[in-house]
C-alpha cells in the first residue's frame, strides 16, 4: 500500500510524536472535569414544551391579562382513610393545612373542596383543594417541598391519618427530573461492562477491548463537561443527561473500536507502529470524523425547532458527538502509540477464530452478490412490516404517564381517575370573548345557548361558567344574580362573577368526557375554536389538549423542512466522502428504511401495548399514543448515527475498488473487512441503548434508548448485512458515476492545489 498521504496523515505522525503530552493533558483535564460533573444536574430544567406562538398560549394569556387566571396551578389531594371528609375533624384538619398553605406569599387563591362539591371525590372519602400560584410551574419547583410541608395534616385525635399527596406542574417537573437522573445512574452501571464483553468478543484481546471502553468513558466526561459549560449560556431540557451520555458513551466507543480494529490490522501487516497510527488516522479516521459529520447534521437539525427540548437536546448531542470526535483522533491515537503491539495482550479468543469469523462475513457477501434479487425482495418486505404500525400512529405529548408508578404525579392521576374522572384534571379551558359586558342580559343569553350546545356535545362530560351554576336557575334568575354581582346575595354567583367573568370576557370550562390526550378530544378542540356563536364573539381554547394538539401540528408543519435539509446536507458530505453521485443516494432511502422500523417498533410497544404482557423491565405499559418529539428526535439522531455504518463499510468498499476497479470484488473485500468490526460496533451502540431502555423507569427515556437500539440493529445487520450489498450489485459500475464536469472541477482543484 503506497504511503498515506493528507491532513489525517499528517495528523496520525503528529499525535505519535507527541503521544506522551497528549495522555497527560486528557490526565489532567479529566482529574479537572470530573469533580465538575455533579453540578449538572441541577443546571437542567424540565419541561421545555413552550412556544408564545401557539394558539393555546395566546388563549392562556387572555385568560391571565383579562381575568387574572394563574397558569400555574397545584392540587392537594386529601384521602381519609376509613373516615369520609364530611366528618367534622376530618374538614377541620383539611382547613388548617389549606390556612396554612394560603399564609405563603406565593399562593394566589385557594378553592377549597367545600367551595365544590365536585372536588369531593366518589367514595366520599378524597377530596381535593386547588391551589394558584404566582408565576411558572418549573419556577416553583424550590417551593414544592415547603407545600408539601404546611399541606401535611398531623393525625387526627383519634390516631387516624389523613393522606397528602401533591400534585401539579412543579411536581410532575420533579418527579421527572429525579426519575431521569435516576435512570442514568443505573444505565451508567450497566454500560460499560456489557460493552467491555462486547468488544473482547471482537478484539479476542482484553487490552484491545479495554481502550475503547476507556476513550467511551473520557468522551463522556468531556461531553458532559462541555454540557455543564454550555448549561451557563442556553437553557438545557433534563433529559440532555441521558441522550448526551448515551451518543458519547456509544459513538466514543464505537468511533474508537474501527480505529483500533484498523491499528491492530496495519500491525498484523508488519507495519511500524508510527506507521500503523499513520495510516491508522488516513483511513479510520477520516472515515470517523466524515462520518461523525453525518451524525452531527442530523443533531443540528433538532436547534431549528423553537422548542428549548429539541434545541437543547440537539446543542448537546451536538457537544457530546464533538466529545467523541476529539478522544477519537487525539487520546485514541496517543493510547495506541504508547502500547503498541501491546495492544493484542491477555488474548481470550485465538485469532483463528477471528479469521473464520471474517471468512463468514466474506461468505454472506459472495452469497447476496450471486442472488441480489432473491435478498433484496424479501428483506425489503420486512422492513416495510416492521415500520407499518407506525400507519396508525396517534401522536401526542406526555402526560404523568411516562413518569414510574410510585411517583406523586402518577399516584394523583391514579386517584383522579379512580374518584373522579381521568379527565376531571385535565379541562378544555375557554377564553369566551364578547361584544360588550358578558353579564349583561343579552351577552348572557348568547353565553347559555353557547354552554347548552357545548354540553350536549357526547365528547363532553360536564361544562362549567357563570352560566351554569345551578341546573335549577333560569336565565333571567342568572340576569338577576349578575345585575349587581358586587352586591349579590348568592355567594356562588358572587365568587363565580369576580373570577370567572370580568369586562366582556369569561372562562368557561369544559370537562372532556374520553381521554384529554385521545383523537377525540382533540377534535373537539378543533370544533370549539370553529364555534362563533353570535357575531363579534370569539373562542380561544386551552389546556392540556389543546396544548397538545397545538405543539404537535405546530412539529409536525416545521418537520419536513428540517428533514429536508438534513438530507440535502447529508448527500452533499457524502458525496465530497465518496465522489459519487448514487452511494448517497442510496445511503439516504436504506437509512430511510431503518427509520421506518424503528418507528413502527414505537407505535407497536408504546401505542398499543406489545410488549405489555412481559415481565419486569421488559414489559411495557401502553401510553396510547407515540410522544410527539420521538419520531422528530429519532430522525435527526439516527439519520447520522446509522449513517456511520454506511461510511465505514463504504469507505472499505472503496478503498477496495480503488485498487481492484471491480465491483462485485470490492464490495465483497469491504464487508469481509468490515463486517465483524461494524456488528461489533453495532453491538455496543445496542448495548448503551438496550441499557438505558431497560434501566430506564421513564418512558420517554425507555422509548428514545429501544428505539436507538432498534434502528441501529436492523441497519447493521439486515441493511448493512443483505440490502447494500445486493443494490451495489445490481447498481454495479453505476455505484461509482460521477458527472464529468464534477469531476473536471475536482481535478482543477486538485492541481491547483
Amino acid at each position: 500500500m503506497a504511503a498515506p498521504d493528507g491532513p489525517f496523515a499528517w495528523w496520525g505522525r503528529r499525535l505519535y510524536r507527541w503521544r506522551w503530552q497528549v495522555v497527560v493533558f486528557w490526565a489532567v483535564a479529566l482529574l479537572v472535569m470530573v469533580p465538575l460533573l455533579p453540578r449538572l444536574p441541577e443546571r437542567l430544567r424540565a419541561g421545555g414544551f413552550a412556544d408564545e406562538r401557539l394558539p393555546s398560549a395566546a388563549a392562556q394569556r387572555t385568560l391571565q391579562r383579562e381575568l387574572g387566571f394563574s397558569p400555574n396551578a397545584a392540587a392537594v389531594f386529601y384521602v381519609s382513610g376509613d373516615r369520609p371528609y364530611a366528618d367534622p375533624m376530618v374538614r377541620s384538619a383539611v382547613a388548617a393545612s389549606l390556612e396554612r398553605l394560603r399564609a405563603l406569599p406565593e399562593v394566589e387563591a385557594v378553592i377549597a373542596p367545600d367551595m365544590n362539591r365536585r372536588q369531593i371525590g366518589r367514595s366520599g372519602k378524597t377530596a381535593y383543594a386547588v391551589i394558584s400560584l404566582a408565576g411558572q410551574a418549573e419556577a416553583s419547583l424550590a417551593l414544592l417541598p415547603e407545600i408539601e410541608r404546611r399541606a401535611a395534616v398531623a393525625p387526627l385525635p383519634d390516631g387516624s391519618s389523613v393522606e397528602t399527596i401533591v400534585a401539579g406542574g412543579a411536581s410532575f417537573f420533579r418527579d421527572l427530573q429525579e426519575s431521569t437522573e435516576r435512570d442514568l445512574r443505573r444505565a451508567e452501571l450497566v454500560t460499560p461492562p456489557v460493552a467491555l464483553v462486547a468488544l473482547v468478543l471482537v478484539f479476542g484481546s482484553l487490552v484491545a477491548a479495554a481502550v475503547p471502553v476507556v476513550v467511551g468513558v473520557a468522551t463522556t466526561a468531556l461531553g458532559l463537561a462541555g454540557i455543564l459549560a454550555l448549561s451557563y449560556s442556553s437553557d438545557l431540557s433534563v433529559f440532555v443527561l441521558n441522550l448526551a451520555s448515551m451518543l458519547a458513551l456509544g459513538l466514543g466507543t464505537d468511533y474508537a473500536l474501527f480505529l483500533v480494529s484498523r491499528f491492530r490490522e496495519e500491525l498484523n501487516r508488519q507495519a511500524t507502529v508510527p506507521d500503523a497510527i499513520e495510516v491508522t488516522l488516513a483511513t479510520a479516521g477520516r472515515a470517523v470524523f466524515f462520518s461523525a459529520g453525518t451524525v452531527l447534521i442530523g443533531l443540528a437539525g433538532l436547534v431549528a425547532f423553537r422548542f428549548m427540548l429539541l434545541r437543547s437536546l440537539g446543542m448537546a448531542g451536538m457537544v457530546a458527538v464533538g466529545a467523541a470526535v476529539v478522544a477519537s483522533l487525539t487520546l485514541l491515537p496517543a493510547v495506541l502509540a504508547l502500547l503498541g503491539k501491546r495492544v493484542n495482550g491477555l488474548t481470550v479468543i485465538g485469532r483463528d477464530r477471528l479469521r473464520w469469523e471474517s471468512g463468514l462475513w466474506g461468505r454472506l457477501a459472495g452469497f447476496v452478490l450471486r442472488h441480489p434479487w432473491q435478498v433484496l425482495v424479501p428483506v425489503l418486505v420486512v422492513l416495510v412490516a416492521l415500520g407499518a404500525p407506525f400507519i396508525g400512529a396517534r401522536l401526542s405529548t406526555p402526560d404523568a404517564r411516562i413518569l414510574p408508578a410510585e411517583t406523586e404525579s402518577r399516584r394523583a392521576a391514579a386517584l383522579l381517575a379512580q374518584e373522579f374522572a381521568a379527565s376531571a384534571g385535565a379541562p378544555l379551558l375557554l377564553a369566551v370573548t364578547a361584544p360588550a359586558t358578558i353579564t349583561a342580559p343579552e351577552q348572557l343569553g348568547t353565553l347559555k345557548s353557547l354552554t347548552q350546545a357545548i354540553a350536549s356535545d357526547p365528547r363532553v362530560a360536564r361544562v362549567d361558567s357563570i352560566v351554569d351554576l345551578d341546573p335549577r336557575l333560569t336565565l333571567e334568575q342568572y340576569a338577576l344574580l349578575y345585575a349587581n354581582a358586587e352586591q349579590s346575595p348568592d355567594m356562588w354567583a358572587r365568587g363565580a362573577a369576580q373570577s370567572l367573568a370580568k369586562g366582556n370576557v369569561t372562562l368557561v370550562s369544559v370537562v372532556p368526557k374520553l381521554d384529554p390526550l385521545g383523537p377525540e378530544t382533540k377534535a373537539l378542540v378543533k370544533a370549539l375554536r370553529a364555534t362563533v356563536p353570535a357575531p363579534g364573539w370569539r373562542i380561544e381554547v386551552t389546556g392540556v389538549s389543546a396544548g397538545a394538539l397545538d405543539l404537535t401540528e405546530h412539529l409536525y408543519r416545521d418537520f419536513p423542512v428540517v428533514a429536508l435539509v438534513v438530507v440535502l446536507v447529508t448527500y452533499v458530505l457524502l458525496l465530497v466522502t465518496f465522489r459519487s453521485v448514487v452511494l448517497p443516494a442510496k445511503a439516504v432511502l436504506m437509512n430511510g428504511l431503518s427509520l421506518l422500523a424503528s418507528f413502527g417498533a414505537l407505535a407497536a410497544v408504546f401505542q398499543d401495548g406489545l410488549l405489555a404482557q412481559l415481565p419486569g423491565p421488559l414489559g411495557v405499559e401502553p401510553l396510547g399514543y407515540v410522544e410527539a418529539t420521538l419520531p422528530i428526535l429519532l430522525f435527526c439522531t439516527l439519520f447520522g448515527l446509522s449513517m456511520d455504518y454506511e461510511v465505514f463499510l463504504l469507505s472499505r468498499v472503496r478503498e477496495a475498488y480503488q485498487v481492484t476497479g471491480d465491483n462485485a470484488r470490492s464490495v465483497a473485500i469491504g464487508l469481509e473487512a468490515s463486517g465483524r468490526v461494524i456488528t461489533g460496533a453495532a453491538a455496543i451502540v445496542v448495548a448503551v441503548a438496550g441499557s438505558f431502555a431497560l434501566a430506564a423507569d421513564v418512558v420517554q427515556i425507555k422509548a428514545l434508548g429501544l428505539g436507538i437500539a432498534i434502528a441501529v440493529m436492523v441497519d447493521a445487520t439486515i441493511v448493512r448485512a443483505l440490502l447494500v450489498p445486493a443494490t451495489m450489485r445490481l447498481l454495479g459500475e453505476w455505484n461509482w458515476w460521477m458527472p464529468g464536469r464534477v469531476q473536471r472541477a475536482e481535478c482543477k482543484v486538485k492541481k491547483a492545489t
